[in-house]
């Protein structure tokens, strides 16, 4: 093997590594996308909950100016 082909094969296995952590990289990004839809559609029904108790619990008190103004 002369130098040009050890250079070329080194630069095959770094391509090849290189690859394979793209696609590990790839498959973990999709499974954080994945978690982070869960969370967002649970944070959205918890504050879909929490406007309905808080309308429930609001007294139906009109907005009026204070005695002082």
């Amino acid at each position: 093997m002369t130098g040009r082909d050890d250079r070329l094969t080194a630069l095959e296995i770094r391509a090849a590594e290189q690859e394979r952590t793209i696609e590990e990289l790839s498959g973990q990004i999709a499974g954080q996308w994945k978690v982070i839809d869960r969370m967002q559609k649970t944070l959205d029904r918890l504050a879909e909950r929490f406007l309905a108790l808080e309308e429930q619990v609001q007294p139906d008190v009109p907005v009026t100016k204070p005695p002082h103004w």
